[in-house]
């Protein structure tokens, strides 16, 4: 049983690899205009993208890519609904594959300088995992798979994540929707390029006033 379940580790391992390979071989293939141009007109696009935003969180993708291509295919509101969706299930799915593969292999808190972090995490609960978020120079992924080593319960986690992803997943799906906007001819794409850029910076700053309020 032992045997069994190391195996399985190691081909997730594999796995998780193997699509990373594959991104970083096709970049140039992964732009929001060939995202949107491979699902635009599928009968099932929103949940072929949900599909393909939950490979890309295990792959990683940046999540600021998926946002622009949500916005450049559904709009504002659908692309951020079906953004925050895809983003969600992908965090989530990145963090139970980090929590299956440790298993007790890794103990977060002994890790040189992260141990100290992964500490602050589990004490802040979902709090600090919506500042965590909150933090743009940090790549989704990597956050999905660092929090899965700590002892973080699921449910903080899912609600850190949904609450600390709003404010980029709003910018870059205006983005998107004013990029669309712009493409086909349209006039109504300085407002959703506001809204993007205000939120943007509101995103930047609002980690560091949070600190300090602490």
């Amino acid at each position: 049983m032992r045997t069994i379940r190391i195996v399985g580790r190691l081909l997730l391992v594999g796995l998780v690899l193997a699509s990373i390979g594959w991104v970083l071989t096709h970049r140039s293939d992964l732009s929001p205009g060939a995202i949107k141009d491979a699902i635009a007109g599928e009968p099932l696009a929103p949940l072929i993208f949900v599909a393909a935003h939950v490979a890309a969180s295990i792959a990683f993708v940046p999540r600021t890519l998926m946002a622009v291509a949500a916005g450049l295919l559904f709009g504002v509101a659908g692309g951020f609904f079906w953004a925050m969706i895809g983003s969600t299930v992908g965090a989530v799915a990145g963090f139970l594959l980090a929590r299956y593969v440790n298993s007790g292999l890794v103990e977060p808190e002994t890790l040189p300088r992260l141990g100290p972090l992964f500490l602050k995490a589990e004490e802040g609960g979902w709090r600090a995992v919506a500042m965590v978020r909150l933090i743009p120079m940090l790549p989704h992924p990597l956050t999905n798979y660092g929090l899965g080593l700590t002892r973080v319960s699921l449910g903080d986690y899912t609600i850190g994540t949904i609450l600390g992803q709003i404010p980029m997943t709003v910018a870059y799906v205006e983005f998107g929707a004013a990029g669309n906007e712009a493409l086909s001819g349209g006039a109504n794409w300085v407002l959703p390029t506001a809204i993007g850029v205000f939120v943007l910076l509101a995103s930047i700053f609002l980690p560091r006033l949070l600190r300090r309020r602490d």
